[in-house]
């Protein structure tokens, strides 16, 4: 099976992850939410299977803050970035959405950052797990005196975009590689952010380096991960998610302008629309790095990174 998989490589890397879909069709693949469930009473243990996924947490959670925080200097002023970045609450305030959440790992932090944080999963022992996790510390505990900064829901985002609710922060990390119909599931989340809101998705791009890391290495050579975690014609590039905005606009407003509106330096969007970081693990270390932005267009990118991309402030 896995010489097989070896054989398909260069085969697969050219296949388009973005293929034709129905938009109304559920993105929630009933495999993926099984194989998950079945490792859900792992979440929270550092050393075990998703122990790669808690040393880059804190990756991710600097990197969100710090767009954030460059985004409110650029609008509103140095003193007004400066005043949030010296504050351990830099989310007061905003509201956040943590798509396919898992055990709560990231939605944990951005709730102790002052946001309010709804996680979200299809897996109902994943919820289970996180709510577990979150009630055992008083100020994550949903009966605390802090008004409930975490909230958890055992649903899809399909569901959530029928409520009324809009969000500042959409965040789906580790996700989009695990669901059917990704154009859909893409739009879905698009729509749950707020004009002037902000996107953050980071996954796996699919390219031979990444099969030999994710797949090859992390599940049958060093067994990081449980075989079968990842499908590796189900990566995603980042080029693709920049020519899936770079056409995205808001089906429910009219004349809505597309989220990324020009590129520059092969493809590479404008600072200020969205961006593509690289996420590069360190073995002998055990961290991960967030490359620079530049970084991108010379490999950085070529296996896990974090993309982020803006909705416009007047669709």
């Amino acid at each position: 099976m896995f010489s097989t998989a070896v054989q398909r490589v260069s085969r697969l890397t050219q296949r388009t992850r973005f293929i034709q879909t129905d938009a109304t069709a559920s993105t929630v693949n009933t495999a993926e939410i099984a194989h998950f469930s079945r490792l859900s009473s792992q979440w929270w243990d550092e050393s075990g299977e998703f122990a790669l996924l808690h040393r880059m947490n804190p990756v991710r959670v600097q990197y969100i803050r710090e767009k954030l925080i460059e985004t409110a200097r650029e609008e509103k002023g140095e003193d007004v970035g400066r005043e949030i970045e010296q504050r351990r609450d830099a989310f007061r305030g905003m509201s956040i959405l943590d798509v396919g959440c898992g055990g709560g790992l990231l939605s944990e932090s951005l709730a102790r950052m002052g946001a309010r944080t709804l996680g979200i999963d299809a897996s109902e022992s994943n919820i289970r797990i996180a709510s577990m996790h979150a009630d055992a510390d008083p100020f994550l505990s949903s009966s605390s005196s802090t008004g409930g900064s975490l909230q958890y829901w055992n649903t899809s985002a399909e569901h959530i975009l029928k409520e009324p609710d809009r969000f500042d922060v959409v965040c789906s990390m580790e996700v989009i590689e695990h669901v059917d119909n990704p154009t859909a599931f893409l739009a879905t989340c698009a729509e749950l952010v707020k004009p002037g809101g902000h996107l953050f998705l980071s996954t796996i791009a699919r390219t031979p380096l990444a099969f030999l890391l994710t797949i090859a290495a992390a599940e049958y050579i060093m067994r990081k991960v449980a075989i079968g975690t990842h499908t590796y014609s189900k990566f995603v590039n980042p080029s693709e998610l920049v020519s899936f905005f770079q056409t995205y606009s808001s089906p429910s407003i009219t004349s809505a302008q597309p989220w990324i509106t020009r590129t520059y330096d092969g493809g590479q969007p404008t600072r200020k629309e969205a961006e593509v970081r690289g996420l590069i693990y360190n073995p002998w270390s055990g961290d991960w790095v967030l490359m620079s932005r530049s970084a991108s267009q010379w490999g950085a990118a070529e296996c896990n990174y974090i993309f982020w991309v803006r909705r416009p402030l007047a669709d």
